[in-house]
């Protein structure tokens, strides 16, 4: 039977260049979750207190400029180096000299990579949903989109980020999406920082050549999408992803569903499963 809960206690954390704010509820091992790019603490369970009443202690925080986390000041960035010390940082203080699984998307799983790579001893696992990097130099092209979303909300606001964002969407699933983007959108209380963030962290490289992720010797579980609803994570990404790291496996929506990561609950359970297998729960335990 599931437990109650109580309200996430809110919480400032000092990160590697200003103040990371985020929220904590429930008991026991510690799953930190690590949003994408212009997104916020929200978007990774979607409001699903599923892991908190299965016993798990659930540590949301705003990414750098993201929600209500400090920008990034004139001297610094919003490069992977840098989002990867602030995630040290939250660790210190919200989980000193545990393990912890973290539970990411996008650029959340881009930053988890890149901690990963230097600092796997503290992690116990590592579910990273929406990869969408193969860790080479950004295209012209690529760069081109960013810079336009970028424009978009500068010149714009929110609605000129969706315009710019309303470029190619499956009709099927146009709606959902647009609508999703305004909300994340309205949550930040630096939209000049987002600005910034949209330039420069696809120009930053979380690690050089996909052979990268054979280095990571920590249990992980990869979480694809089909590409008609979610191509901007496409599923190729997260196979490689899968493949590449020598202890993953490899999870994804049923054929027509929305994606895995568009679901607070049905994550939630799958991080639940994933905490759950005996070398996760080893881990996590010592």
């Amino acid at each position: 039977m599931s437990a109650a809960v109580a309200d996430p206690v809110p919480f400032e954390a000092q990160g590697a260049a200003g103040v990371l704010r985020g929220e904590a509820a429930g008991e026991g091992p510690v799953i930190v979750t690590l949003h994408g790019l212009t997104a916020n603490r929200r978007y990774v369970l979607h409001g699903s207190r599923h892991l908190q009443r299965r016993g798990f202690r659930v540590v949301s925080y705003d990414a750098r400029g993201h929600g209500e986390s400090d920008p990034a000041p004139p001297d610094a960035g919003y490069d992977y180096g840098e989002l990867a010390a602030d995630l040290g940082a939250l660790l210190d203080a919200q989980a000193p000299g545990r393990r912890v699984v973290l539970a990411c998307h996008s650029m959340g799983s881009h930053t988890a990579v890149r901690f990963a790579l230097e600092h796997g001893d503290r992690l116990a696992g590592l579910v990273l949903g929406g990869p969408a990097h193969m860790g080479e130099p950004p295209t012209a092209e690529q760069l081109a989109y960013w810079d336009s979303l970028a424009d978009g909300l500068e010149q714009g606001g929110v609605e000129g980020f969706v315009r710019a964002y309303d470029v190619d969407l499956n009709p099927d699933w146009r709606e959902v999406i647009l609508r999703l983007a305004r909300e994340r959108l309205s949550l930040h209380r630096h939209p000049a920082a987002i600005v910034r963030a949209l330039r420069e962290v696809p120009r930053s490289l979380p690690f050089e050549g996909i052979e990268q992720l054979e280095r990571i010797d920590v249990p992980a579980l990869v979480v694809g999408s089909h590409d008609e609803a979610d191509p901007g994570h496409p599923y190729a990404v997260a196979r490689a992803w899968a493949e590449r790291l020598p202890r993953a496996r490899f999870a994804i929506e049923d054929p027509g569903a929305s994606p895995l990561t568009w679901s607070g609950g049905r994550l939630s359970r799958e991080i639940e499963a994933f905490c759950g297998e005996p070398e996760v729960a080893a881990r996590l335990a010592a």
